[in-house]
């Protein structure tokens, strides 16, 4: 019972002898008949409400799948091949031609790199972690605080210096830490405990100093006092004089990988290069004989892609027409909790499958939404392509009419036209314009939202409040005539309560009486 009365306090029967209890329950359970219609038609309703919601976020699913159908690299995605994949391999976006390319790399791109000319500690007790005052170097200690410069280039060859500040305090891993965020990661460096030495690189690759300061290195420095602490204390340095008395860079690395594109000579910062929107990757060299590479469409993925969408749109429509075919058992109403006590759990579920069938059986929005979606397919499209119709790409709706409009695929139809003229396919299926024009697949889209939407009047969303959709208001208004239902329920138990509770009155006064007629004849 969905309403509660305090009966703590009611002693029956007493007088009368009769059980009050179970009379006035049976009373209540007569007047109580409407209460429990009023619970079954909440409970039918909110099922439905959650049926509804299913549906739409079946909808809304094959919604987010047409996105994928909209976009061109769907139709046109490429396929790529190299006569010798351990050197070059290539990326190719969906604008690409198809076509063959000849790549020969000569060079790989490199990252710049040098490496402490000895080893840095002067005892076998050196620390990285520890102190920089505490730590004997085969160099320059460290018995104060300083600061050293170091630089690089950028893209456009640009020099950036940065100063690095130390404490004595400082260990000398903080401090080549200090160099990565300084540099915002542009040199990395770091102390390799086996070889004792610090080793300092560029992280990106390629010949970014095209000038002679500090002989051509990626990385530089100087022994003029910007930076001992480099020089001097972790024995790195930009060159060593030659017997000739020249100079000769120290560091290694640092260039641009330098390669051959049908026969013509490029460079690249990067051990890849984007030519006519294909992306060629180098790997290594190819000794003097170019690699292959060929761009052709990927027919299988993008297939894949459209018979994915095809299936996906199949089980939609299949599980909305089921549902609208659902029969539906009127006697099976939902139980009330008395009708659940005297059930068993297998009973329970057998009966709620009945009550629960056909909740939407020929539901009109539903209805409606199929037959616009499958008029979608039927159209033809005006885009001036060479398809203006799913037949023509092998795609037609089953002439079964217990499919209900599913679409069946003539896969080797699809596939040559997604081979010869993928444009044109992708065109047919999207077409972002109004009109004749329309594709298919935008036209679905627009059949989708506006179910969704009329679902949602209906329905609600699981955020919406009641007063925003017909069956909250519906839900809201039942709940507000439960309750006073279950008012007038406790005024009438409280009445029958008070009838009883006169009658055993009188009746104790006609017990008193007749006993004391009974004293007084028997005097």
């Amino acid at each position: 019972m969905a309403y509660s009365v305090d009966t703590s306090s009611r002693i029956t029967g007493l007088a009368s002898g009769i059980d009050t209890d179970s009379m006035v329950k049976e009373l209540m359970a007569a007047e109580r008949m409407p209460l429990d219609k009023m619970e079954q038609d909440v409970s039918w309703t909110e099922w439905k409400r959650d049926s509804y919601r299913d549906m739409n976020k079946l909808f809304y699913d094959l919604d987010q799948q047409t996105l994928d159908m909209k976009l061109q690299k769907t139709y046109q995605s490429k396929t790529t091949a190299s006569t010798n994949e351990s050197a070059v391999t290539a990326t190719a976006t969906a604008n690409a031609t198809n076509s063959s390319y000849q790549i020969g790399v000569e060079d790989l791109a490199t990252t710049a790199i040098n490496v402490s000319k000895n080893g840095i500690s002067g005892d076998a007790n050196f620390d990285q972690y520890g102190k920089l005052s505490d730590q004997v170097f085969s160099g320059d200690n460290i018995t104060a605080d300083g600061s050293f410069d170091i630089s690089y280039y950028n893209e456009d060859g640009t020099k950036i210096t940065k100063n690095i500040t130390y404490k004595a305090d400082d260990s000398l891993n903080n401090v080549l830490k200090k160099i990565g965020s300084a540099t915002d990661n542009e040199i990395r460096a770091t102390y390799d405990t086996q070889s004792d030495k610090v080793i300092i690189e560029r992280t990106k690759t390629g010949d970014f100093n095209t000038t002679d300061e500090f002989l051509g290195a990626e990385i530089g420095f100087n022994g003029s006092g910007a930076s001992d602490f480099l020089v001097n204390t972790l024995q790195l340095k930009n060159g060593e004089q030659q017997t000739d008395g020249t100079w000769k860079k120290v560091e290694s690395g640092g260039t641009d990988a330098r390669f051959t594109y049908n026969g013509r000579e490029f460079t690249s910062k990067d051990n890849s290069y984007t030519l006519n929107d294909v992306t060629f990757n180098f790997t290594s060299k190819t000794n003097g004989i170019p690699a292959t590479i060929t761009i052709d469409n990927d027919v299988d993925a993008a297939f894949d892609k459209v018979m994915k969408f095809v299936e996906s749109y199949n089980t939609a429509i299949e599980t909305v027409n089921e549902a609208l075919q659902e029969d539906r058992y009127r006697d099976f109403k939902p139980l009330t909790e008395a009708q659940r006590e005297g059930m068993s759990e297998n009973e329970i579920e057998k009966w709620e499958e009945k009550s629960r069938s056909g909740l939407l059986k020929g539901d009109s929005i539903l209805s409606s939404g199929l037959s616009s979606m499958r008029s979608n397919w039927y159209s033809t499209v005006d885009n001036a392509s060479n398809f203006n119709s799913i037949t023509d790409i092998g795609i037609t709706t089953s002439s079964d009419y217990m499919d209900k409009g599913k679409l069946e695929v003539d896969e080797d139809e699809l596939k040559a036209a997604l081979r010869t003229d993928p444009d044109s396919v992708h065109k047919l299926f999207s077409n972002d314009v109004q009109g004749a024009g329309r594709g298919i697949i935008n036209r679905l889209e627009d059949s989708i939202a506006n179910t969704i939407d009329r679902v949602e009047e209906r329905a609600g969303k699981p955020s919406s409040t009641l007063q925003q959709y017909t069956l909250g208001r519906r839900l809201d208004d039942m709940e507000d005539r439960i309750s006073a239902f279950e008012d007038r329920l406790r005024q009438t138990e409280d009445r029958y309560w008070s009838q009883f509770a006169t009658m055993e009155k009188m009746i104790q006064q006609m017990n008193s009486q007749s006993s004391y007629l009974m004293q007084q004849f028997s005097m």
